[in-house]
Order: C-alpha cells, then sequence, then structure tokens
C-alpha cells in the first residue's frame, strides 16, 4: 500500500526521548508509524538545564550528553529501519515547547506514559498531561504493546457529529495498517436507573438517537474511504471510560477526539480521556479539536 504522506493526509512523526523504558518504547512505536507513513522520523531531547545557574562547562556537558542520547538512538532506530528518514533535534527549555515546535502545524507527536521522573505511581508523566491537554495538533500517548494485537482493530471513540475528524484520522490509521476500523459510541447510563423508568422517559428514542450517530458516521466514512472496512458500534455503559477501556484490549490503536467541559480555564482534558491515556492496554491517539468551545484546541 502507498503509506506516502500526501496521499494519507498524515504528516511527519515527532517523539519525545529521554532516556527512559517508557521513551524507548515510544520511540520504537513511533519509528513504525514513519516508516508506515513513508514520512520522517524527528527525535526531540529537551536540554531544560537552569543555565543562568549552573556554570558553563556543566551546561556544556548536559547538551554533550543530549546529542549523544540523540545519536545513540538514531543509530538504533536505523538498525530496523535503515530506510527511514531521522532527524534530531536538542531542544533549549522544556520538552513540551520542543515537541510542539518540531511538530508545527502538521505533525503527531509521540510521547511515552511516563517519564525519567521520580513520582512512578503517576500514570501518565507530566510532559504527556501538559503536551496532550494544551495539543493543536495529534499526540500519541504509547501504552500497552507496540506490536499489534491480535486480529485488531484500529478503535476510534466517538460521541456525536463534532467526532468526524477523529474518525477521519482514525480511517486514515486503519488503512495504513491495513486494519478495520471500528467505531464505537458509548453513552452513559445512571446505575441506579430502574428499567421501566428509563422506557417510560423515552428510552427507546434516546437509543435510537444514539444509534443514528454510528451509521451517519460510518456511512461518510464508507463514502470517502471505500477501500476500507467499517465496523459501527453503540451500546450503553454505566461507566464510558471502563467501556472503552475494556474494548482497548483488541485494538492495536485508539483514536479520540479532544473535548474538554465548559469553564475550565487554561489548557485541560477531560475525565474520559484522561482515563483513557491512563489505562488504555493499547497506544491512545488524540484529534485536537478547533473551534468554539474546545477552549485549548481553538
Amino acid at each position: 500500500m502507498d503509506g506516502s504522506t500526501a496521499r494519507t493526509g498524515l504528516g511527519r512523526v515527532v517523539v519525545g526521548v529521554d532516556g527512559s523504558p517508557s521513551a524507548r518504547t515510544a520511540v520504537s512505536w513511533a519509528a513504525a508509524e514513519a516508516d508506515l507513513r513513508d514520512s520522517t522520523l524527528c527525535l526531540v531531547h529537551a536540554a531544560d538545564a537552569p543555565a543562568p545557574f549552573l556554570p558553563p562547562a556543566e551546561t556544556a556537558a548536559i547538551r554533550r550528553a543530549g546529542h549523544d542520547l540523540l545519536a545513540r538512538t538514531a543509530e538504533e532506530v536505523a538498525a530496523r529501519h535503515p530506510d527511514l528518514p531521522v532527524v534530531t533535534e536538542l531542544a533549549d527549555g522544556p520538552a513540551p515547547g520542543g515537541l510542539r515546535r518540531a511538530a508545527a502545524l502538521t505533525g503527531t507527536i509521540v510521547v511515552g506514559h511516563r517519564g525519567v521522573g521520580g513520582f512512578s505511581a503517576l500514570l501518565l508523566g507530566s510532559v504527556g498531561l501538559e503536551v496532550t491537554a494544551a495539543a493543536t495538533t495529534p499526540v500519541v500517548v504509547v501504552r500497552g504493546a507496540v506490536e499489534p494485537a491480535e486480529e485488531g482493530v484500529v478503535l476510534a471513540a466517538v460521541r456525536d457529529e463534532t467526532d468526524m475528524g477523529c474518525a477521519r484520522a482514525a480511517a486514515r490509521e486503519a488503512l495504513l495498517r491495513k486494519m478495520p476500523l471500528q467505531l464505537l459510541h458509548i453513552w452513559g447510563v445512571a446505575r441506579s436507573a430502574d428499567p421501566r423508568v428509563v422506557l417510560r422517559n423515552g428510552g427507546e428514542e434516546k437509543a435510537r438517537d444514539h444509534a443514528r450517530v454510528t451509521a451517519e458516521i460510518s456511512e461518510r466514512l464508507r463514502e470517502e474511504f471505500p477501500e476500507l472496512t467499517v465496523h459501527a458500534e453503540g451500546r450503553k455503559s454505566h461507566s464510558v471510560p471502563g467501556a472503552l477501556i475494556d474494548a482497548s484490549h483488541h485494538a492495536d490503536l485508539l483514536v479520540i477526539g479532544g473535548r474538554r467541559s465548559p469553564g475550565y480555564l487554561g489548557p485541560t482534558i477531560g475525565r474520559t480521556t484522561l482515563s483513557l491515556l491512563q489505562h488504555a492496554h493499547c497506544p491512545v491517539e488524540l484529534i485536537p479539536r478547533r473551534g468554539p468551545g474546545h477552549g485549548s484546541t481553538s
């Protein structure tokens, strides 16, 4: 399959490198993704040293160590992907800003789910949180196994028609992998709800409304990507994040659209998104939304 960037609409792949096991896993995933896209892999290491407070010799040593780490990582990538173009960047300042600058307007940022910090109990490192919260381009947090799931699919979580951009991105990822696309629409129900009360309050009509979401999105995708196999499913659950996490067991990649609750100030991510970034069993790709009402992605 021709996986060229121009054909798929997917840009180059930018991945953070810090020497941690999580980052090495992220580099492996990012290299395979860039290879699928027939694109470029950009390795970024942030030399975030407090230069004004360090002697010049120590600052120079930190930068040399960063260059050495990037060179070693590039050699490891070349050994597995000899034809993949690889560039390296030593970024001055914090890692999130360096990754965003390297990705520019069209790149995809890839990070591991933990960094080199000492707080091992944190399920998502501070760099991953900051990058995803302020995302203006796609961000992948690599979780679970890097190798494809057995009989895997690309899973797209869709909530309404505004997730069409997320669904398109998932379709392109599915085409790269030659896998089916599974659209999954989950809607929440109160755990204490009496089924008879739900039925009297229009439960059947609400179910039909939810079914229309996946039907309309899947129909549009089949028109735009006729070579793609698209499956669509809608279900209700007491826990929307829990249902999506369970579904990620059998996915090669889970693609979600960025959304945050109204009223928040500054970059942030919603509860469902955070749960998936912390607990999913496969890599999670966040597609930022743009436009009124979406805060950090506007």
